[in-house]
């Protein structure tokens, strides 16, 4: 049985919360505008929560390195200029 390194495993659970937090926002907020606030508004909304998270998480985890890269390369020179000043 192979064992995670601790650096992935941090990766993959801020995916997790990250992609969970941004689906029930995003979902919400554009559900709401397709079809506004009624009785039916959370079992529109769970749906389309459900299947942006799965969309998500997956994503998350493959772009966040890369992310991380681009921020690197545009600030990477202004971080180490401002350590050491």
């Amino acid at each position: 049985m192979s064992r995670i390194k601790p650096a992935r495993l941090r990766q993959l659970v801020f995916g997790f919360y990250m992609s969970g937090m941004m689906s029930l926002l995003m979902s919400g907020v554009i559900t709401f505008i397709n079809t506004g606030m009624d009785s039916a508004f959370m079992y529109r909304w769970i749906p389309a929560f459900l299947v942006a998270w799965a969309v998500a998480f997956p994503l998350v985890t493959f772009i966040a390195p890369i992310a991380v890269r681009l921020t690197e390369m545009t600030l990477g020179s202004r971080l180490k200029d401002s350590k050491s000043a």
